[in-house]
């Protein structure tokens, strides 16, 4: 849902707009629109974290999990995908994003990892949670926690699974293993490879499974 920092005029571009996946819109699998292209950038001046679920959350869960946000910290860089979508689609991922609020981005913010930025608005979605009280007793969902990895995995290989770890905060919190009962309504399929490599990386960073 857009706020103030998001005006609602889509006229530039083209009839292009552009929102920064830096979790789970990070795996194109997950992605649900018609969306034209997506390209690999830094978003400078934000930093993840972890934030318990709030009322109004799409994913229904008889625990009250976690989602991933992003909030503003100075000097603070992370790795996403620019998605780049049609203005007509943006509705739609507003809905998906039911509990966040939809933040216009400088451009000064963004940099192209591998090719010019093309001319359109760029936003990226902050939970509205973001002002609650650090409480690491709401476990993440291992199915989402999939689709991000495996986002980050296919687009930033190895060292961009680490990467994402390293800058997210909150991964005190355990994580609920519902891998094969998955929560998560854009559960992803991980291929062997990917499996094995995520839950090494996790074991070693010592995640509690719940």
């Amino acid at each position: 849902m857009p706020n103030e920092d998001a005006p609602e005029d889509h006229s530039e571009g083209n009839g292009l707009v552009a929102y920064i996946g830096y979790g789970s819109l990070v795996n194109r699998t997950t992605l649900r629109t018609d969306y034209v292209s997506a390209q690999r950038v830094s978003l400078h001046g934000w930093r993840r974290c972890w934030r318990p679920r709030m009322k109004g959350d799409p994913i229904v869960s008889k625990r009250r999990t976690s989602l991933l946000s992003a909030r503003r910290v100075a000097g603070s860089v992370i790795e996403g995908l620019l998605v780049f979508d049609r203005a007509e689609n943006l509705p739609a991922v507003d809905r998906r994003e039911a509990t966040y609020d939809r933040i216009r981005v400088p451009e000064a913010a963004v940099r192209a990892l591998d090719e010019d930025l093309p001319d359109c608005p760029i936003y990226v979605y902050e939970a509205r949670t973001n002002t609650a009280d650090h409480d690491p007793h709401h476990p993440i969902l291992q199915s989402y926690l999939d689709a991000v990895l495996q986002g980050f995995l296919r687009e930033f290989g190895r060292n961009g699974v680490h990467s994402f770890l390293d800058s997210t905060d909150g991964f005190e919190r355990s994580v609920h293993a519902d891998r094969h009962d998955p929560v998560y309504p854009r559960a992803v399929e991980l291929l062997e490879h990917e499996r094995h490599f995520i839950d090494t990386v996790l074991e070693e960073r010592g995640t509690r499974f719940v």
